[in-house]
């Protein structure tokens, strides 16, 4: 994550929640943001002031009055200079004076004044949370164009079950990364992303696949919905899943061409990351090993070529791209698939080079459209995945 040059103001007010929110300003502190803190004066009875300015290296400012910094007006000021503010835990108190504009302490005077996106994650006890005036009053910061962070369900502080928990720290994390990590030069593009390597069963122990985790899949996915994308992954990962994307499951290459015809149809843009393997047992050889009489050496047959169905089928201004992984001659045994399959462009690695490759953080990439070839560097699977993204934006 990359939030060089942001500015980010917390919100922190009076709820137990508030014991999370350093590892959050840490967080967003870590990716390069300039975090500044409000606190309620309630807040300061849960946590105090002095831990938010060693996490940030600013004045947390909790009187709207204090004098004991630079002069400026400073609900203004740091209104003008805020990216994003993050309110969390949001009390039912100052949802209610925020849904009604009142301004009343620093906290809300900034909010009130500040015109960057606003994310409010709200934290109280589950009936003042389900209390339809509590209720009417999301609705109403929402309509003025606040986002509102559903909260968590679990045991409470209070010791009621139920909803009303400040979500985790990385999901806040994730909410203002979604917001600021990138410009959203895909916003309203609908992309299906696959992942990870098929599965073949040869009976009910063994199956036939290859050394795929996803994590390329998975990179690429993630910077579409930075970018604003609306992003479903198909996946045979066990990785964490990425955040704001739908998420569909495969294993086999039928499940993974299934769940192709499903989602991918209506795309904008198609990134096929996925390892498909490219053979199974054969029917009748599976049939034998499931009555016991199969060999070890079985028979097999080439499943689907789903990247090719998908050039042969795909609507009109729809973009494909596909994945190539060779061991030799990359560019011309890529180029063809590129050719044969109809695709608008092949990423293609060699998995001889340093770096490349399966189950590493890095990547070395050539993509290869009809018109021309750009051989990227050395690059971590994030950068590499915004890379592709920029040609894919610039071909279409």
């Amino acid at each position: 994550m990359n939030l060089k040059g942001k500015t980010i103001v917390l919100g922190i007010t009076g709820g137990i929640a508030a014991y999370k929110m350093p590892n959050v300003a840490h967080a967003l502190a870590k990716a390069g943001a300039n975090v500044h803190v409000l606190m309620t004066k309630n807040a300061t009875e849960f946590i105090t002031p002095l831990v938010f300015e060693t996490l940030t290296n600013n004045r947390c400012i909790v009187d709207t009055f204090d004098r004991n910094f630079q002069y400026d007006v400073a609900h203004v000021s740091l209104a003008n200079a805020a990216d994003l503010m993050l309110i969390a835990p949001a009390t039912a108190n100052v949802i209610a004076k925020l849904a009604h504009g009142l301004a009343d302490d620093m906290l809300t005077t900034v909010t009130l004044a500040a015109h960057c996106p606003k994310l409010v994650a709200p934290a109280m006890n589950t009936h003042m949370l389900e209390n339809p005036i509590t209720q009417d009053n999301l609705k109403t910061l929402e309509h003025y164009g606040f986002t509102v962070i559903p909260s968590g369900s679990g045991l409470l502080a209070c010791g009621d079950t139920g909803s009303g928990r400040l979500p985790d720290e990385g999901v806040l994390v994730d909410y203002v990364a979604r917001e600021l990590e990138h410009e959203k030069d895909m916003q309203g593009m609908k992309v299906v992303v696959s992942a990870g390597g098929t599965r073949e069963p040869m009976d009910p122990v063994r199956y036939l696949t290859n050394h795929s985790t996803g994590k390329m899949g998975y990179a690429v996915a993630r910077a579409c919905m930075l970018r604003g994308a609306d992003v479903t992954l198909l996946t045979s990962s066990d990785l964490p899943p990425v955040p704001f994307v739908k998420m569909v499951p495969f294993a086999t290459a039928a499940e993974l061409f299934e769940a192709v015809k499903a989602n991918a149809m209506d795309a904008d843009a198609l990134v096929m990351a996925a390892a498909v393997a490219d053979y199974r047992p054969a029917q009748v050889a599976q049939d034998k090993v499931k009555k016991g009489e199969g060999e070890l050496s079985i028979p097999l047959e080439r499943t689907r070529d789903i990247l090719a169905w998908l050039g042969e089928h795909r609507r009109p201004g729809q973009f494909l791209c596909g994945f190539s992984m060779e061991t030799r001659d990359m560019v011309e045994n890529s180029r063809r698939k590129l050719e044969k399959k109809h695709l608008d462009l092949i990423a293609a690695n060699n998995l001889k080079e340093p770096g490349a490759g399966f189950a590493v953080p890095t990547n070395l990439l050539t993509l290869i459209s009809p018109r021309e070839e750009l051989e990227l560097p050395l690059l971590t699977k994030e950068e590499a995945a915004h890379r592709l993204l920029d040609e894919i934006l610039k071909l279409r």
